[in-house]
């Protein structure tokens, strides 16, 4: 199947055939018809899958019609909720991508920056919106935001919200929020605090469901290098050096750790940045920018600042350190081999990390191949 066949819109074609997305994932095929057709989801799917054209694209081309219809002054028709920036400026960066040619109009709010340019940008007029609840809150109290005309209301990654203690703001932003709605609810667990918000703010949902993360490792390819601390940043600039044309992620288990890789990659001039939780939003922001765009090819990135980043072809998943849990292993190699891409995920083991193979063997069932380090 493919977009054409799921009845988008001719504007939204265009914008996805210069994209080259051609064939929709499993999640988009599910959703896209049931969201067209107005319906409440509950979508139960991990960032990978593809669920933000999911929603996106069925959001857009409802208003693109209702707009060709009603020609109402631009005001917030559709409200995006999610954890973490990184995510919310990826989720607008999309909806950018998709309704390039419609004429809506989209922006993102988050904490942690000003929030004049945010503020700005809402007064040109704006019909999706994409914001984490903090700093949706603080402008609607400040009266910059109003959710009166809301037609569409996403919550995504519900759980994460759940684990970031967001669950009382979105408590008080539904009473806000107009009772005739479309509301689209994606979550990658369903815990009983989840499914208990889902039935308060869902209207006879349909439930779309895709596979995990764990099992998307079928289109990574794992491979293992014993090698022993002193010899890991040897054993990456080689690596890099060869694979130098490909955008390559970096995990290190410590924000000093992830420092000092960078460091050392750009004295051997490999152009690269960290990211973790002590760089600025700024900072993290410029550096995410310089990977997406090609300016650098690699980013060193701890497990909480990888959180939410959604890389499209990111080809490389380096563990430089073993994580602490088999589970984090799953997520970090789930960066790569997206959307039933091929990857590639290579783990640098000493001898004191070896305990972690076999659970991360056990948890995947899979056996990982050790490779031979390199002359």
């Amino acid at each position: 199947m493919t977009f054409k066949e799921l009845n988008i819109a001719e504007p939204i074609l265009k914008a996805l055939s210069n994209k080259k997305y051609e064939i929709p994932t499993p999640i988009q095929e599910k959703a896209i018809p049931l969201a067209l057709d107005g319906r409440d989801i509950l979508g139960l799917a991990q960032t990978g899958t593809g669920k933000t054209a999911a929603y996106a694209i069925p959001i857009i081309q409802q208003l693109l019609l209702s707009k060709a219809l009603t020609n109402k002054k631009q005001t917030i028709k559709a409200l995006i909720l999610t954890p973490t920036r990184e995510l919310a400026i990826q989720i607008d960066e999309c909806f950018t991508d998709y309704a390039k040619y419609t004429g809506l109009r989209n922006t993102v709010i988050f904490g942690g920056v000003n929030q004049r340019p945010q503020v700005d940008k809402l007064r040109q007029g704006i019909d999706i919106l994409t914001a984490t609840p903090g700093r949706l809150l603080d402008l609607i109290a400040q009266k910059h935001v109003q959710l009166n005309n809301i037609q569409h209301f996403v919550l995504d990654e519900a759980d994460r919200m759940l684990d970031m203690g967001f669950i009382h703001d979105i408590k008080r932003l539904i009473p806000l929020l107009p009772v005739k709605r479309q509301t689209l609810f994606f979550s990658a667990t369903m815990p009983s605090t989840i499914a208990s918000l889902s039935k308060s703010i869902l209207h006879n949902p349909l439930k779309v469901e895709v596979a995990q993360v764990s099992s998307a490792a079928e289109t990574i390819e794992q491979h293992l290098y014993f090698v022993e601390k002193p010899q890991k940043s040897d054993l990456l600039i080689t690596l890099l050096k060869r694979e130098w044309n490909k955008s390559v992620l970096v995990f290190s288990r410590t924000k000093h750790g992830a420092d000092k890789i960078a460091r050392i990659l750009n004295k051997k001039g490999i152009g690269c940045e960290a990211i973790h939780g002590n760089k600025t939003q700024n900072a993290r922001q410029r550096a995410l920018s310089d990977f997406k765009t090609g300016k650098t090819h690699v980013i060193i990135a701890t497990d909480i600042a990888a959180r939410g980043i959604d890389i499209a072809n990111l080809e490389l998943v380096i563990n430089y350190d073993m994580p602490d849990v088999a589970e984090t292993y799953i997520h970090r190699i789930g960066r790569t081999g997206r959307a039933g891409q091929n990857g590639i995920a290579l783990t640098f083991c000493s001898s004191e990390e070896k305990v972690m193979v076999s659970d991360i063997q056990k948890l995947t069932g899979k056996k990982l191949n050790a490779l031979l380090i390199p002359a």
